[in-house]
């Protein structure tokens, strides 16, 4: 991967922009690199039938088609920024996941946010996959917000800041780990996501225009930028099982990266617990329009 990638420098050394395929990184000056990945190839590995048009502004809308003739449209500007996703039934019903359409291309995704009060138990606020029962996960995919907010953020928001993200509750799915330098789920563990794939089940089938964010981690040993994008992939391959395996709609599942920046393990050496996934629910973040 690192011998496809494609390296630019703008504004005078103040931004660097990392390419490789499927994905962007960039890197400010001062600043953590983050990752955008292209939405788009989840849906081609996941749905019969997708094709992409442009649009007059420059954007373009991809259309996948899932079984029984259900279409899902997701809108792109010009950056290749995810600005509207939602659903068509067969009988031309919509149902809405994600509209970011008020939210101008270029506006700060950083926000002033501080750093959470956490008011109950820590177990109940971080579920370990493991230890906890089927209705221990549910719980915490349908839980609100652990503190109150002042309004609706956009998905950039939600994925580029921490205080915003701990203001849900998240499942830990630590028994799902990889080998190093690899994001490839093995075979042997596809079972391990099953009671995952449930919970989430029964939260659309009581709301079924829910998001849930899928996170990537690693541990700290390797390079900044390979760390991010092999999280991201590891995020990317686990949503994907989710849906080829255990049938969650694509749609209802956005995947983020975060690299070696919060190791479960705190430790600069190899270490599998910090190769890992969470899942948390983020629609009671979202502004919709």
């Amino acid at each position: 991967m690192k011998r496809r990638r494609r390296q630019r420098v703008e504004e005078g050394g103040k931004r660097t922009i990392i390419e490789e395929p499927g994905r962007t990184i960039v890197q400010e000056k001062g600043a953590r690199p983050v990752i955008r990945a292209d939405e788009t190839e989840r849906m081609r590995r996941s749905a019969r039938d997708v094709r992409s048009e442009k649009r007059r502004d420059g954007g373009n809308v991809t259309i996948a088609v899932r079984p029984g003739g259900i279409e899902v449209f997701s809108e792109f500007d010009s950056s290749g920024r995810l600005t509207r996703r939602y659903r068509r039934g067969r009988d031309g019903r919509e149902t809405n996941f994600i509209d970011n359409r008020r939210f101008r291309r270029g506006a700060p995704v950083h926000i002033d946010l501080g750093p959470l009060t956490l008011r109950m138990p820590r177990e109940r606020y971080i579920v370990n996959y493991e230890r906890a029962s089927d209705d221990d996960i549910y719980d915490a995919l349908m839980a609100g917000p652990v503190e109150r907010l002042p309004r609706g953020y956009s998905l950039d928001e939600i994925r580029y800041n921490t205080y915003l993200r701990d203001r849900m509750r998240r499942v830990d799915l630590d028994t799902v780990t990889f080998d190093f330098g690899a994001w490839r789920v093995h075979p042997d563990q596809y079972n391990r996501l099953e009671r995952i794939a449930r919970a989430i089940h029964r939260v659309i089938d009581r709301r079924p225009d829910e998001v849930f964010l899928i996170e990537g981690h690693t541990d700290a040993v390797g390079s900044e930028i390979d760390n991010l994008t092999l999280s991201d992939r590891r995020a990317e391959e686990v949503a994907i099982i989710l849906t080829d395996n255990f049938g969650v709609p694509f749609e209802n599942l956005v995947t983020q990266g975060y690299g070696e920046e919060f190791l479960k393990v705190p430790t600069l050496q190899a270490e599998r617990a910090n190769r890992r996934v969470a899942v948390r629910r983020i629609t009671p973040l979202m502004a919709r329009d």
